[in-house]
Parts: structure tokens; sequence; C-alpha cells
């Protein structure tokens, strides 16, 4: 800045730079002095100074459209030209009312020497018509406030040509099973493997521990205890400074092999009452021990319980040498016992026998238990994800429900035909006409599924007159009642209104509530039911439909067939 301030002073002539002088800070202008040439420099001098001092900044919005149609977007940019150093605030909510934003985009920065271009765009849009005004935006730069222009815009309506579009009538709301349980058959499928896998698993690892174990309980006392003493010396205690530990197995494994072979009350005695028994075992010549094994033996007992209760540490030399002590023990306790007569081992292997029994009947036990846990959670995760209505139905059946899961067939009824979607086939009913039907009617004929009194009931009936004839559905509708009457119904409810297909065939539905009287539970049943009447082709074609209100799964199926009837000639 002052380098250009620089330039301009330097154009000016002697004359002129003595009319700009600066006294008491004072700017002194002779005005019938000064020369064209001097107002301009002095104009682009202030110019500079308000530039520089970061005053100037531009700000200006656009729209992409004047007009759109409804929900179609308007973008609203917006460019600010500032500073480098000045803080730049765009607006930003709600504030183009009556227009809504429904996307702010990333401010996009562009830089011009020491000035930034900003600009930000917002997507506009609005869902009624009519002339809107887009209201002034406030933008901040630095402490400075501008406003952009306010904007005019016209959203007009979706233009729908109703000769070429057809118009139907609204359909009632339809409850739909959610998707996950359309198919039970696979979500138990993906359910159960799971589980089973689980189990499966569960089971071969706890049998696995369970065979090492048996084979373990297999071997004689002997083996056993020469096994555990291995065992004991792979533990590694001693290194880990567990000295209680390592006295307390050292200790169990002696007495066990004790307690299978010379005395069966040796795991819960004292250390003086084990020693008090093999004495006497010693003195009645059923243990041929000497004094000084069972000094020894006592003698690492004792050590075992200052181990075990009064926190001992004997030095590892000490505690491998009672290993070895023990280990002695058990082997000569073996050498000392006498060999067991024929009736000791038949005992012996009755008992070995009734034990094996056992745990081969707590097996099948364990696994029925287990197979039955397996069936629980699967019952209970489906029921969970389904509800107990629709598990029950699946386990034990429900007659409405199959029709609903079975394969449907679509077929044509009578003449004039009526296309009909049905769970099952449609049986015709065998009607005589009289004489005088006959000389009016061409064809009478009637299909049914089901009855007034049963879950579901379905009546398709379709008649050909021999002449052109008006009928006159408004005495249809009179007559429903009457009808229902006849075959036994009561409190018979009555609403009609007009009714056309997907095809285009016009009729009226007639529908409402009725009673009927249940056979089997001699109890009265109440029944909703649906009834079409059309005036097609120069004949009338009616199809009726009565439910039981308590079935859950008949109201579905009922309204998948009244959407599926068409008549195959209506234009």
């Amino acid at each position: 800045m002052k380098a250009m301030l620089k330039n301009y002073w330097a154009i000016l002539k002697d004359e002129d730079k003595e009319q700009l002088t600066m006294t008491n800070y004072e700017l002194r202008i002779t005005k019938r002095n000064i020369r064209p040439e001097t107002l301009r420099v002095l104009i682009w001098l202030v110019f500079f100074v308000f530039c520089g001092s970061g005053i100037f900044a531009q700000v200006s919005a656009t729209i992409d459209s004047t007009t759109i149609e409804i929900g179609d977007e308007i973008r609203y940019k917006m460019q600010v030209e500032a500073d480098s150093t000045e803080i730049v605030v765009f607006p930003e909510g709600q504030t183009f009312t009556p227009l809504e934003v429904i996307q702010s985009q990333k401010i996009d920065t562009s830089r011009n020497g020491k000035r930034f271009s900003l600009v930000k765009e917002y997507a506009l849009t609005q869902f009624d018509s009519g002339h809107y005004t887009i209201p002034r935006q406030k933008v901040m730069v630095g402490d400075k406030v501008f406003f952009t222009d306010s904007l005019k815009v016209e959203v007009h309506d979706v233009l729908v040509d109703t000769t070429k579009q057809k118009m139907y009538e609204i359909k009632p709301l339809v409850e739909v099973e959610a998707k996950f349980t359309s198919n039970w058959k696979k979500w138990l499928l993906w359910i159960s493997i799971p589980l089973v896998l689980l189990a499966l698993i569960a089971f071969f690892v706890f049998r696995k521990k369970k065979r090492a174990a048996s084979k373990e309980d297999e071997l004689p006392p002997y083996e056993r205890a020469i096994l555990a003493l291995q065992k004991i010396d792979e533990s590694h205690l001693l290194e880990q400074d567990s000295h209680k530990e390592y006295y307390s197995q050292l200790s169990d494994t002696a007495r066990k092999y004790i307690d299978e072979e010379v005395y069966d009350h040796a795991m819960e005695s004292t250390t003086d009452e084990l020693i008090t028994r093999l004495d006497e075992e010693i003195k009645t010549g059923n243990l041929n021990l000497d004094k000084a094994t069972i000094e020894e033996f006592k003698k690492v007992l004792k050590t075992a319980d200052m181990a075990k209760f009064a926190k001992s540490k004997p030095d590892i030399i000490s505690a491998k040498s009672d290993r070895q002590v023990i280990e002695q023990v058990i082997h000569k306790t073996k050498n000392a016992i006498p060999e067991p007569t024929e009736e000791e081992l038949l005992a012996d292997e009755e008992y070995r026998k009734s034990v094996a029994e056992k745990k081969h009947r707590k097996r099948i036990i364990f696994g029925s238990l287990g197979g039955l846990v397996v069936i629980a959670i699967t019952l209970m995760t489906f029921i969970f994800v389904k509800g107990y209505d629709v598990v029950k139905d699946t386990l034990i059946g429900h007659p409405t429900k199959e029709l609903a899961e079975a394969e449907w067939i679509s077929s044509a009824y009578g003449s004039p035909p009526v296309t009909i979607a049905t769970p099952k086939v449609l049986i015709r009913n065998a009607y005589q006409m009289t004489d005088e039907q006959k000389q009016i009617l061409k064809g009478n004929e009637t299909f049914v599924y089901g009855s007034l009194v049963g879950n579901f009931y379905v009546v398709v009936t379709t008649i050909q007159y021999n002449k052109p004839t008006e009928v006159e559905l408004d005495k249809v509708v009179e007559g429903v009642v009457g009808s229902f009457e006849k075959m036994g119904a009561k409190n018979i409810s009555v609403k009609d209104e007009e009714y056309e297909t997907l095809g285009g065939a016009k009729g009226v539905k007639v529908f409402g509530s009725l009673e009927v009287l249940n056979p089997v539970t001699k109890k009265q049943q109440k029944n909703d039911y649906l009834m079409l009447n059309f005036a097609e082709n120069g004949g009338f074609q009616q199809v009726t439909l009565v439910y039981d209100i308590e079935d859950r799964y008949a109201k579905d199926i009922a309204q998948r067939i009244i959407n599926s009837v068409e008549l195959k000639n209506a234009k």
C-alpha cells in the first residue's frame, strides 16, 4: 500500500505537492488551485485506504431456477469476497422459510492475492404449490453485517393426465407378516444348527474329560497312585512356592490308596487316627509293614499337616525326599497286602459292575436332559422371535394356517367366468334348476369350499341369462339377510359400498358380521363375511367369503382372495 501511494505521489507536479500539506494533522486543500488530476489521485487514495483497512467486502446470492415443481430442488448459491484476515459466518438452520433447507454444502474457498472468495450452496425445496419469496440472508464478515437480496420463486403442481391414468379406490390396510417370520422352517434351521453345534462341542469336550477320568478310575489303585505322583512332579508346585498345595496332593494320594486297599476311612481320619489304624492292621496280620515304614509315613503326614495348616515351608530337598517316602509307602503297602480270596474278587467284580451301570444311567439321564435343554432353548427362541401362537400352531397344527401356507390355485369358475385364487380348488355344487328358472336362466353354477360353521367358507356363483337382463345390484344387497337366515345365521349386520377390481370390473361389496350355531361346540360362532356382486357380460357374478372372527389367519386369507377376484372379459 505504501509503495502504491508513493507511485501516485510521484506523478503529481511540484505545484500540486505544495498544495497538499499537513499541518497539525490537518489536510489543507486550496480548492481553487486543485487540478483535476490531483482530485482523481485523492479519490484513489481514499478508496485504497478503506480497502486496506478491511472494511470492503462483497456479498451476493443467486438461484439456479425461479420455477420448480413440487418437491424439486433449488440450488441457492451465496458468494462472499473478503479480506483473508476476516472471519465470515454464513446463515445456518431454517433461515430460508417458507422454503425448507434439505442440504447445506461445505464452503468452497479460493484465494486471490490477499483476498478470499467463499462460495456456499444450499438445497431448498417446497411441497406446496404457490409463489414464494426467499428472504434476505444475513452474512457476518468480521464485525460487519451484510444482507443478500430477496429472491422470488414459483412452485408448480405436478400435472396428472387423468384420461391416461386410471383412478382406483383406496384399498384398506392389510396386516402383512414380517419378513423374518414368513419362512419359519428357515429360521428354525438357522437357530437350531448353532445350538446343535454348541451342544455337540460341549458333549465331546465333556465326554473327552469323562473318558480321561474314567480311564484313570478304571486303573487299579496302585497304578492310579503312581500316576498321581507323576502329575505332582509335572505340576512344578515347589518351583512356584506352592508348598501347601504340594503337600495336600502328596498326602491325599497316599490316603486315597490306603482308603481303597486297607482302611476305607483313611480320607477323613486324622494323622494319628490313620497311624493307629495301620498299627492295628499290622497286629492283626492284615498288613505286613515294618515299623520303620510306618514311622516315615507318619513323619511325612505330620509335615503335610504343618504345611497345610501352619503355613510351614520345608526346603525343596526335604519336600522331594518326602515325595519318595510316599512312593515307597505305597509300593510297600501293595506288597504287604495279602492276595484277595476268590469271594472277595467276586464281590469286587459285582461292585465294579454296579458302579459301571450307575455311570451308564447317569450318562443317559444327562444326555436326555441336554437334549431337552437344547429343545427348550430352541422353542423359547422361536417364541421370542415369532410369538407363542405361531409356534403353537406350527407344532400342533392349525387348519387355517395350513391353508395360508399352502400353494394357492388360481382358476376361472362358471360362465361368465370369475377368476379367483384360493388355497384349495372349489368344488362344483350340483344344482338343478326348475322349469321356471330354465326359461329365464341359461346357466346357474355354484362352486364351494368349506361350510358356514367352519373356520373358512368360500362360494363363487355365476348366473347367465337367456336374454339381455339388467341386474339391479341394490336388490341383491337387500336379499343378503334373507339368504343368510335361510342358512341358519342370526344377528346379521349389513354394510355396502361400491367396489372395483384391478381389471376395472365395477360392482358392490357387501360386508358385515353374523352368528351361527356351531353343531360341535353347541355355541354361537361369530363370523365376518365379505360378498362381491357384479353384473358383467350379461350375467351375474357373486363371490362370498365367511370366516371365524377369532381365527387369526382367516382375515388375511379372505383379503388375499378378495384382491385376486377378477372377471376375465371385464373392460
